[in-house]
């Protein structure tokens, strides 16, 4: 079974790009390792997520980066950069666009791959350095991403992946650069929760 990790750098997490045994030291790595470790040999993992990469960045490369590699099962986590770009840059991806290029990418992703199962991960932001200074349109416009995303899980019946809420909760337990390094990078700990709910939901697709 090959596992197609999708994303920005959250997903990238520093992985090698000319070697797909190198996963990145992220979530794609731990679960890799519990899954490689429970059935040796059973699957096949790679990581094509992308540093700085948008939903229109990800559907640039719907060819080499996703068809072409012919996964069983893909996830996908996009949203932060869409927001933080326009914040930074002014190149950013409004909330309706994004929901137009997503649902294009998941309907060619499922045309060209009807038996694929995809996952969708919701987005999520904490307040850290790098997004304090502009704290309320990074909350507020990465939510309206996290809905958009989930209307497009449902729309597809795909598996949908809720992250938010759960960092919310865990800054209870510890500050919020405990998990988020800057407010959107995880850090070790913060990708191991990640870890946790995507092979919540990736044991569900068989349930």
């Amino acid at each position: 079974m090959k596992i197609l990790f999708q994303g920005d750098s959250i997903t990238d997490a520093g992985r090698i790009r000319d070697n797909d045994a190198n996963v990145g030291t992220g979530y794609p790595l731990l679960v890799k390792a519990k899954l490689g470790f429970e059935e040796p040999g059973k699957y096949e993992f790679i990581n094509r997520g992308i540093s700085g990469n948008r939903i229109v960045d990800v559907y640039a490369r719907i060819k080499n980066d996703i068809i072409n590699l012919k996964p069983d099962v893909m996830s996908l986590l996009i949203g932060v950069n869409d927001v933080w770009h326009e914040i930074g840059l002014q190149n950013g991806v409004d909330a309706d666009k994004f929901y137009k290029i997503y649902d294009m990418l998941i309907e060619e992703i499922k045309t060209a791959l009807p038996a694929i199962k995809i996952i969708i991960m919701e987005p999520f932001v904490l307040k850290g350095t790098g997004t304090e200074e502009s704290w309320e349109l990074f909350s507020s416009e990465v939510k309206k991403r996290a809905e958009m995303a989930k209307k497009i899980a449902q729309k597809y019946d795909l598996t949908f992946i809720p992250l938010q809420a759960g960092f919310d909760e865990l800054t209870e337990k510890a500050e919020e650069s405990y998990w988020l390094a800057d407010g959107v990078h995880p850090t070790p700990m913060g990708h191991e929760y990640i870890k946790n709910q995507w092979l919540k939901a990736f044991k569900q697709l068989d349930a």
